[in-house]
């Protein structure tokens, strides 16, 4: 397996907008489907958003109209754009292939 970093974590006011990324060290032909998953306090970690080698993408009901998970294989990286964010968003945000170990994640803050 190659390496993955998270980023793109902030604070950010409801309502607002956030990238976040998920790069790989290399190319792996079978990291797909690569899962976003997100765990806010005193909460189990939850996937959110899917992504498949077809490019077909699957969400968490109540994230579908905000969310949007995809990728750029020339840049080996998985994204996820999130808009109108509420403060039930707040969570730490991991990527994850299946097989794969998890990596450390980046926080979101949704706050005024």
């Amino acid at each position: 397996q190659v390496q993955l970093v998270e980023s793109g974590g902030g604070l950010v006011q409801p309502g607002g907008s956030l990238r976040l990324s998920c790069a790989a060290s290399g190319s792996d032909s079978s990291i797909y489907p690569v899962y976003w998953y997100r765990q806010a306090p005193g909460k189990q970690r939850e996937w959110v958003a899917i992504i498949y080698d077809n490019v077909r993408t699957n969400y968490k009901n109540g994230v579908k109209d905000r969310f949007t998970i995809y990728r750029d294989n020339a840049k080996n990286t998985v994204y996820l754009q999130m808009t109108s964010l509420k403060s039930e968003d707040t969570a730490v945000y991991s990527c994850k292939p299946v097989g794969y170990s998890w990596g450390q994640g980046t926080q979101v803050i949704v706050s005024a």
